[in-house]
């Protein structure tokens, strides 16, 4: 016979110095535990110590082969649950996902019982928080993921989050800026460098900021003219590329790699071979802090109106793809998206081909137009 679920007991602990703390006993396999939460100090009362992280934690764990009674858990304990064993391990999706949770949908439904979770009442709350629709479906999926989980735990037998309908949840709130070539260039000789050629390197090739900040030299080959895109580096910390098809070797056009070589005699060097290290940490520049003092502030001596941003250039590098008329099949491949069809994806995906060299190429002469004069790397 399976054990009913659990919810612990509460109690304070006295110490010979210090505040009381709070231990919280309960069961694991017949076995007694005891575990000690916090002080008296940071919960002052039962009721604040019981929705901790750690007592959350600890009763996901101790329930995890428990049935329901009536329903009888909160979404706190899933959430709890779901950090401990499914948070993805990529840095930039688990920090952006304790986000929205920490600053959402904790503090709305942490203490609710999952059988009082309607659907009507959450996509209630969603639209009306104040924030982009796009974000509201983030944080929809997000919820709607953790009660998948608890479908799979056999915790929960539906998931609310299925009839939730996000107002204009599939559209963006504004329309992502485009770069005229001619405004990419007055750009360009606003920053310095090593700003100048992370710009060029998103111009050019339509990298993620991430995979920009994460480049190595022995990514590089100079001699067959390619990179390949490997790593990301999201504040400091090194990680995966986004999707398996992020990982590609990508063509590199003579007139790129004559201005990576000038570059490499001037950045600052590391063991590791970074492109971008700061000098003071020899770690990956923080991508934020480059668009507030160096990005923002060129865009407005260049008289560029609009909201500039590391991904500008990846929405720019698609839309110069096009007018380059590099074929739709092509232009997926250097951006790296998911697969047009399955076909493509199977028999196409990282052939060097002549036609992606030449979409690239065309790209970079129009970025750069004076400076194939000047020769071969």
């Amino acid at each position: 016979m399976r054990q009913r679920f659990q919810y612990g007991s509460l109690r304070l602990k006295s110490r010979q110095k210090g505040d009381q703390v709070w231990e919280l006993r309960y069961y694991v396999g017949g076995e007694r535990k005891h575990a000690t939460i916090g002080t008296l100090g940071e919960f002052p009362s039962e009721s604040t110590a019981r929705k901790s992280p750690k007592v959350q934690a600890l009763l996901a764990a101790a329930n995890a082969d428990s049935p329901l009674v009536g329903g009888a858990i909160t979404v706190g304990v899933l959430i709890a649950r779901y950090e401990k064993d499914e948070m993805p391990g990529r840095y930039s999706t688990s920090s952006s996902y304790r986000s929205y949770l920490d600053c959402h949908i904790k503090p709305k439904w942490a203490d609710t019982l999952v059988s009082d979770v309607k659907s009507m009442a959450v996509e209630q709350w969603l639209n009306k928080l104040e924030l982009a629709p796009k974000t509201k479906s983030h944080i929809k999926q997000l919820l709607h993921v953790v009660f998948a989980c608890a479908m799979r735990w056999e915790l929960v037998e539906r998931n609310p989050l299925s009839l939730v309908r996000v107002k204009g949840g599939s559209k963006r709130s504004e329309r992502p800026r485009i770069l005229e070539v001619a405004e990419f260039g007055r750009l360009i000789v606003k920053l310095s460098d090593p700003y100048r050629t992370m710009v060029m390197i998103a111009g050019a090739l339509g990298l993620r900021v991430s995979e920009i900040m994460g480049l190595q030299w022995g990514d590089f080959d100079f001699e067959n003219r390619t990179v390949l895109v490997q790593r990301g580096v999201v504040h400091g910390r090194v990680g995966e590329v986004k999707t398996e098809y992020s990982k590609d070797h990508l063509p590199m056009d003579s007139v790129l790699a004559r201005k990576l070589r000038q570059y490499r005699r001037k950045c600052h060097p590391t063991k590791e071979g970074w492109l971008f290290a700061n000098p003071a940490t020899d770690r990956p520049y923080h991508q934020e802090e480059i668009v507030k003092t160096h990005l923002k502030v060129a865009a407005k001596t260049a008289k560029i109106a609009g909201k500039i941003g590391w991904h500008t250039f990846r929405h720019s590098y698609r839309a110069w793809l096009q007018q380059s008329a590099a074929p739709l099949a092509v232009q997926q491949e250097l951006m790296r998206h998911a697969s047009i069809t399955t076909t493509m994806n199977t028999y196409g995906a990282g052939a060097m081909t002549d036609s992606k060299r030449l979409a690239h190429s065309k790209v970079v002469e129009m970025v750069f137009p004076n400076l194939r004069k000047a020769g071969a790397a």
